[in-house]
């Protein structure tokens, strides 16, 4: 093969390399990790104070994964039911936010809480649990897989 020739096919391969890169890079989807971060940011002194009265808790909720079944149990101790007035679990997904899931915290009388999670695509999650009793607010993240 001739030098010119040569000079033709690698200019066609990298413009071809160019126009791959460029329509994978247009193609590829970018998610904040929070839609107001910085809203967020802002109130966090708030949040690390959630952190702590949750670990201040001499009683904490327990959280279980049952893999066969896909559920997630939360499982709340005697003396923090009758406390709790309201709160939320969200499950977040650090890839994209479309999975992302809110849900109530609705406890059964057996102090438990059921989560039917046999839709999450499989991977890496994160479970937030908050509630609050009224007068203060509690907060804790555990990371899964399933």
């Amino acid at each position: 093969m001739h030098w010119g020739r040569k000079i033709i096919v690698a200019f066609i391969g990298f413009i071809a390399l160019l126009f791959t890169l460029v329509y994978v890079s247009v193609n590829t989807e970018f998610n904040l990790v929070e839609e107001n971060y910085y809203e967020q940011e802002l109130a966090y002194e708030a949040q690390i104070q959630r952190i702590k009265n949750h670990e201040n808790l001499e009683f904490k909720p327990t959280f279980r994964i049952d893999r066969k079944a896909f559920l997630a149990e939360f499982s709340f101790p005697e003396e923090l039911v009758d406390d709790i007035a309201e709160g939320k679990i969200s499950f977040y997904r650090s890839s994209t936010a479309r999975y992302d899931r809110d849900y109530k915290l609705s406890i059964d009388e057996h102090g438990k809480c059921t989560v039917d999670i046999s839709k999450f695509p499989i991977g890496a999650w994160k479970v937030k649990l908050s509630w609050t009793d009224g007068e203060k607010e509690y907060y804790k993240e555990i990371a899964f897989v399933i």
